[in-house]
């Protein structure tokens, strides 16, 4: 059975962005100290107890899965914008875009019980129409312990670059084994899954993915954050969370107030109640306009 590399929280962009590109996965250890997980748990905990159990057998009908915690917890706040997690995603995403986002927040608890997940890539959210690009970085921070026995996800390591009708044997599939406070990273192309419960207690992690900039995200962060909480927040977070420029030109909108009241054309972070240059709306077009036109003349 393959196992996983363990690396150091403080292990480089380089070297997780070379791991991720051949193996697709692998564990930074001891990530959160005893505090750190006690606060999550403890912000975490009363909405996880409130979630109902998944109603197929892809999202488990012995799991939950519990969401929007940018907006709920603000210690899962901190898990996003984890300094180790930030580099990873600059060295392993922005080789395919100027911006990336969050993509999906999820607290993953799988109860007693649930069989193994069908093991499938990530990428596939959306569709298979991204060839030759990486979508995404994941994670799933270890909040309980994770073990083959209360159901360590699935992994293939070597997966990424398998043809996508290849299917894996159940020697090709090892465990993402870890001690609470650890964190797995894989990327969007490597095979994986929930692991089969067959202890006596819940195995919980929680699922913070980040993506291209210029793809659409699979939790509606606008929806699950909207402007009203994420006002509130760090501008950097702010960001991840959507509310800035994608790339050029991408992500801009236009206030529906009445004729001649407030800007035309602002950028994202105009909902949060910034400012924005009052020519800065007319500067964006007549660049697109430029760009429209030397594209036409090729």
């Amino acid at each position: 059975m393959p196992t996983l590399q363990h690396l150091p929280a403080d292990a480089g962009a380089e070297r997780i962005a070379a791991i991720l590109d051949s193996e697709g996965a692998l564990i930074l250890d001891d990530v959160l100290s005893a505090a750190e997980l006690g606060r999550v748990k403890a912000e975490i905990d009363p909405y996880v107890e409130a979630t109902a159990n998944g109603r197929d057998t892809f999202t488990g009908f012995s799991t939950t899965r519990t969401g929007a915690l940018v907006a709920r917890s603000p210690a899962c706040r901190d898990l996003v914008m984890h300094n180790a997690i930030l580099g990873a995603c600059d060295g392993f995403l922005k080789r395919a875009c100027d911006r990336y986002q969050l993509h999906l927040t999820q607290v993953i608890r799988i109860r007693p019980g649930q069989p193994k997940q069908a093991l499938h890539r990530d990428r596939l959210a959306w569709g298979g129409w991204l060839k030759g690009v990486e979508p995404q970085l994941n994670t799933i921070w270890a909040i309980s312990d994770f073990t083959e026995e209360n159901g360590a996800t699935q992994v293939v390591p070597g997966s990424p670059s398998w043809p996508e009708d290849r299917r894996a044997e159940p020697h090709e599939v090892g465990h993402a084994e870890m001690k609470a406070g650890s964190v797995l990273v894989y990327s969007g192309s490597v095979i994986h899954a929930g692991g089969e419960n067959r202890s006596n207690a819940d195995r919980v992690g929680i699922n913070i993915t980040y993506c291209l900039g210029w793809l659409r995200q699979e939790e509606n962060q606008y929806l699950s954050c909207p402007p009203a909480i994420a006002r509130t927040l760090d501008p950097k977070l702010q960001e991840l969370l959507g509310y800035a420029m994608g790339s050029y030109a991408l992500g801009y909108y236009s206030p529906p107030l009445p004729p001649g009241v407030g800007p035309e054309v602002v950028p994202p972070n105009y909902a949060l109640g910034e400012n924005v240059a009052s020519d800065w709306g007319h500067d964006l077009l007549a660049a697109i306009n430029e760009r429209v036109r030397t594209r036409q003349a090729r």
